[in-house]
């Protein structure tokens, strides 16, 4: 079957410009109908989690603020005159009841006055003196620092600062699918007794300026709805989330949700619902934020997890922001379906047009193609004949029929001087072969000729003519930059990936031209230290070789200049040391050395000659036996990702120009040496040699 439709395709023209017609709408629309699909969600995800980001700073700024009011009002009452007069005057129940209004009015569960050991002096239900001093705050509070933070209470701590603190950190632990499993025993009713407390420690002093003691107070965040209302309010205000989501916040005490708006099911909060063991394992054991999609309670929500710490750094909890998902997502889907079907309309609609548009180009062509056929039956008289179609096939046809009148005038002319044409022939075909020898090796010679001199052109032409494109994509860059301004950030990563790949494509045409005319490129020659463009090498190149952790060694003991420009020297050298540093990415060490080449150093099969010898050695991991005979061949390259294999045709080349030399040696595994034979005086040449290569390692320098 599809032997047939590829024999009916390769034969009718019809079929191939249905093909073309319909090519764009029936394979480009659906593929980029998915890569609108997987751009869309993608971003609206990136969206997503940038939004649950923001709501989590912001939750973390509220939480931060209500601690530090705390600490404020606490501030207050330690440093006011009521509290110094009680303190000189007052009875104990004064001190008590001063206390019980204070902590009513700056909304303390529970505040107690310390003495200057860290006692309990007032307030609480302590049924003998209690030492305080072991709390972190409270020990700071004590050396004269006012202090605050987050502290976990065990049940005993509670009940010894009041019962009905106890009493409203029980939180009954509640099944929750995906949760990690817990020692608590949930179906034997297990809970959470602990609390999560904020505590403040605020030191306050006599007349004298000696401490007197300490005001300790606390806030018990287990069933604290205020604050988890309030913060929910200001994070996810009126507006804030369209579309019918909804936001929630949650304190959570180890995994255990103490104080939360999630809702189990008519209006009842989540309480004692735990986190999942992915949130779980990532925000609480690693202490790393969670930002994303995470199932909560029952729903998948946008989440926001943030790791909450005592003052010793532990540990103790989470911070959560985050809202319902399937509103968003639904509405998304909703957009791209209605985008996806738009789409298909307005392709239809481009088929159905297509469609009429080629029925008009099959008619002329099929009767073309029928006179063809009769021609080639015999009928050396048919003609498509007038046709009303003024377009190029209209001229097509009529020019077909005037080449058939043309072919048939001159087919009686053929036929006339065949048998002339064969006389001379035979007379030539004597001369022919006895020429015919020599004309072949002239014509190899042409012809190669020609293959040499066709591929610098077309290397030129084509890196001229790309040149044209990358500089109207430049342009029009350097415009979107100035146009857009600020209003570029959302694609700011992608222009600059645009304005790297211009550059890239950049100096592969340059190089090109320099591979297929070099002489344009070629500089002026003149005396040219060594010694000083090796220092200028390293200079250049020493960020990217520190970068690297590459150690450089220079051993500079050349004595004299070469015959050479500098500028094409320092390409050359800064090219090799490039080459050496990506072959060591692990770091390594680089040598760089010279040395004037003395009469026992000679090239194999060359004559000696006085200039210098320049090296170039790594200790990276060496280049293959079977690629070691390529290296120089233009666009040969093992950097199939990012190089262009010219940078080593191009130092060959240069090198030439001048006379000298570059030899190889590299053992896989260890390293490789690159090294320059460049002499005093110049000796010009375009002839190309072969290039040396050596399977050991020779020492640097000699």
């Amino acid at each position: 079957m599809l032997k047939r439709l590829a024999a009916a395709y390769a034969e009718s023209v019809r079929l191939k410009l249905l093909a073309l017609v319909l090519a764009p709408l029936l394979v480009g629309a659906p593929v980029l109908l998915m890569i609108v699909w997987a751009w869309g969600t993608q971003g609206y995800d990136q969206l997503l989690v940038n939004k649950v980001s923001s709501d989590l700073g912001t939750a973390r700024q509220f939480f931060d603020r209500v601690q530090m009011s705390l600490r404020n009002g606490l501030e207050g009452v330690a440093t006011s005159h009521r509290l110094a007069l009680i303190l000189e005057r007052g009875t104990p129940a004064d001190l008590r009841r001063l206390l019980e209004e204070e902590a009513e009015e700056h909304g303390l569960d529970y505040l107690l006055l310390l003495d200057a050991g860290g006692m309990v002096r007032a307030g609480g239900s302590f049924a003998v003196p209690a030492d305080r001093s072991g709390w972190s705050v409270v020990r700071e509070a004590l050396h004269g620092y006012a202090q605050h933070g987050l502290e976990v209470f065990a049940p005993a701590e509670l009940e010894a600062l009041n019962p009905a603190l106890r009493r409203a950190a029980h939180t009954p632990l509640v099944p929750t699918r995906a949760a990690r499993p817990d020692p608590r025993n949930v179906e034997n009713h297990g809970a959470e007794d602990r609390g999560l407390v904020i505590q403040v420690a605020i030191p306050f002093d006599g007349p004298d300026g000696r401490l007197l003691g300490v005001l300790e107070g606390g806030v018990l965040l287990n069933g604290n709805q205020g604050i988890v209302d309030r913060l929910n309010t200001i994070v996810y205000q009126d507006a804030s989330l369209p579309l019918g989501s909804q936001g929630t916040a949650t304190l959570f005490l180890g995994d255990t949700r103490i104080a939360t708006n999630v809702r189990l099911f008519e209006g009842q909060r989540a309480l004692g619902t735990r986190a999942s063991q992915a949130v779980a394992d990532k925000v609480l054991d690693r202490g790393e934020p969670w930002l994303g999609s995470a199932f909560v309670v029952n729903d998948t929500y946008v989440s926001g997890y943030q790791p909450l710490a005592d003052t010793a750094g532990r540990r103790i909890g989470m911070l959560y922001v985050g809202f319902l998902e399937s509103p968003l997502r639904d509405t998304l889907y909703k957009a791209l379906a209605g985008l996806f079907l738009l789409f298909l309309l307005v392709s239809g609609l481009g088929t159905l047009v297509g469609l009429r548009g080629a029925r008009a180009i099959f008619r002329p062509l099929e009767r073309m193609a029928g006179v063809i056929a009769r021609i080639e039956g015999g009928e050396d008289s048919a003609r498509i004949g007038p046709t009303a179609s003024r377009d190029e096939l209209g001229r097509l046809a009529r020019a077909f029929d005037h080449l058939l009148d043309s072919v048939a005038a001159r087919r009686w002319e053929l036929q006339r001087s065949a048998e002339e044409l064969d006389r001379k022939v035979a007379l030539r075909t004597a001369a022919l072969e006895e020429a015919n020898a020599t004309l072949r090796r002239a014509q190899q010679q042409l012809v190669m000729n020609e293959k040499l001199t066709a591929i610098g052109e077309l290397t030129a032409g084509v890196a001229h003519e790309i040149n044209n494109p990358v500089a109207v994509i430049q342009g029009n860059l350097d415009l979107l930059r100035e146009v857009l301004g600020d209003g570029i950030e959302p694609v700011r990563q992608e222009v600059r990936l645009i304005d790297e790949q211009t550059r890239r494509i950049h100096a592969i045409v340059t190089k090109l031209l320099q591979f297929a005319r070099p002489g344009d490129f070629a500089g002026y020659a003149e005396p040219t230290d060594v010694n000083g463009v090796l220092s200028d090498c390293l200079v250049l190149t020493r960020h990217n070789l520190n970068r690297a952790r590459v150690v450089v060694t220079l051993e500079t003991r050349a004595g004299g200049p070469v015959e050479m420009n500098r500028g094409e020297l320092q390409q050359v050298l800064i090219n090799l040391i490039v080459n050496a540093m990506q072959a060591m990415p692990e770091g390594g060490r680089l040598t760089l050395d010279s040395r004037d080449i003395g009469p026992d150093d000679r090239l194999p099969g060359a004559e000696p000659f006085e200039g210098v010898l320049v090296g170039v050695e790594d200790t990276g991991h060496g280049i293959a036996a079977g690629d070691l005979a390529r290296i120089f061949d233009p666009f040969f390259t093992t950097k199939k990702q990012t190089g262009t294999g010219l940078g080593l045709s191009i130092s060959y080349a240069i090198v030439q120009r001048y006379g000298g030399r570059i030899t190889v040696e590299s053992v896989p595994g260890r390293g490789t040496r690159f090294t320059l034979w460049l002499r005093r005086q110049a000796v010009y040449s375009d002839q190309p040699t072969a290039p040396f290569f050596a399977a050991q390692r020779i020492t640097a320098g000699g």
